[in-house]
């Protein structure tokens, strides 16, 4: 019979790089963001391949399931071999349309704030 690894949940999705530190991971499966069969899972709990999780982070939602187990974390092309994104086409969808409509918060160029040759108008203007 062979010997089972086991690996808990925050640090496997802190290895495949879906959160940027095992800290992070963790706060979110206690904050309710990792599910597993529609419950909410806990970083301590043991992954095992085969299983699926609902995972949300800033980004994206994820639909993810587990082909591959990492201990540690590794490069990104790595990483994507051990999961298989299983996300449904509408959520793939929405963010590709809230992508396109996003903003970048900087203002256009020639307007919002005055130049400083309208500004010293503006001053010459109200001197007078």
């Amino acid at each position: 019979m062979p010997v089972k690894e086991k690996l808990r949940l925050d640090k496997y999705l802190w290895s495949i790089r879906l959160y940027k530190t095992r800290t992070m991971a963790a706060a979110a499966c206690d904050s309710g963001k990792v599910k597993f069969d529609g419950s909410q899972a806990k970083a301590s709990k043991n992954v095992s391949i085969g299983d699926e999780y609902e995972v949300k982070t800033e980004a994206k939602r994820w639909r993810i399931k587990v082909t591959g187990l990492l201990s540690k974390r590794v490069a990104a092309a790595e990483a994507v071999k051990n999961y298989i994104d299983i996300t449904p086409e509408e959520e793939i969808q929405r963010l590709k349309y809230q992508a396109a409509s996003f903003h970048t918060g900087k203002r256009p160029s020639k307007i919002g704030r005055p130049t400083k040759k309208e500004r010293r108008d503006l001053d010459d203007f109200y001197d007078k």
